[in-house]
């Protein structure tokens, strides 16, 4: 494996670590950061942020890219809503970001337990805003209309690659099925902020990046990020390359072009990093 470059080594407070993950612990909740190894957890858990994790740890896909751990996940557990709205209240959050490991087990793929999460949150913490980060729930729209209807103020669904790259990465999942979840929710209610982000370092060309840039657009989707794709073993999808801040500057830069409202273009950018700004900047400019 290529020798990881500067601008992708993290260092962090362990006691901050130590601090939200003892309470996330004693919540009986799950955070993407940890379970995703993410590289910003550091410095997310310093600031008291983290992603919740919703619908346990254990996912029923197995995405080459992904750390998150496969195989049968237990039913939603019913005091999960108000232990997320809890632990959002204990860290202050201004902004909460929902998501969860892929539930095909469930008929309505988790929505009912991201709509109960969302509406826990509204009563123990008003003010707060909120993102869901939902798996494409097997383009179910009867399930997607239960997210839309608890109305976060982000929905964020990930494409993770290109077009071309998506069988090899994603085998259970389906470039067009995702690409029509953020379309049916814009269309659905207008006023939502959608979202969504891909990986590079893949093996994806430039084209390959600019024409699924179109395609994103396309569903009227507000905001993009884009990050570096990090190998979590030998045994996930091989990394082919490094990109460097230019370029990432250059994607920025040419997703702005287009007609994105927003974008967040960096190595150690992530779906859910530094989302309330993200929120806030979108908000400033309209």
């Amino acid at each position: 494996m290529e020798k990881k470059p500067e601008w992708l080594k993290v260092r962090y407070n362990q006691d901050a670590v130590n601090e939200v993950a003892e309470m996330m612990r004693d919540l009986k909740l799950n955070t993407v950061c940890k379970e995703a190894n993410c590289p910003n957890l550091g410095e997310c858990y310093r600031k008291h942020t983290s992603t919740f994790m919703i619908l346990g740890s254990i996912c029923t896909r197995n995405c080459r890219f992904c750390n998150v751990t496969t195989g049968h996940p237990l039913p939603p557990d019913p005091e999960e809503p108000m232990n997320v709205a809890k632990a959002a209240k204990k860290l202050g959050l201004r902004h909460v970001v929902l998501t969860c490991s892929t539930r095909d087990d469930l008929p309505d793929g988790g929505a009912e337990q991201f709509a109960k999460c969302v509406q826990a949150i509204r009563e123990v913490c008003p003010g707060t805003t909120v993102e869901t980060l939902i798996s494409d729930m097997k383009g179910n729209t009867d399930a997607l209309d239960i997210v839309i209807a608890a109305h976060p103020e982000v929905l964020n669904h990930n494409v993770e690659t290109v077009k071309e790259l998506q069988s090899a990465v994603r085998p259970q999942a389906r470039y067009q099925r995702s690409l029509d979840v953020l379309r049916y929710c814009k269309q659905k209610d207008p006023t939502l902020l959608t979202k969504t982000g891909f990986m590079v370092g893949l093996g994806e060309t430039e084209d390959q990046i600019s024409a699924l840039m179109d395609d994103i657009l396309d569903t009227g989707c507000d905001i993009l990020t884009i990050g570096q794709y990090l190998q979590p073993s030998p045994q996930h999808y091989p990394l082919a390359r490094y990109a460097t801040p230019e370029d990432f500057a250059r994607y920025k830069e040419m997703a702005l072009a287009k007609g994105f409202r927003h974008v967040a273009s960096a190595p150690l950018a992530r779906s859910s990093y530094k989302a309330w700004e993200v929120l806030e900047d979108v908000h400033d400019l309209y």
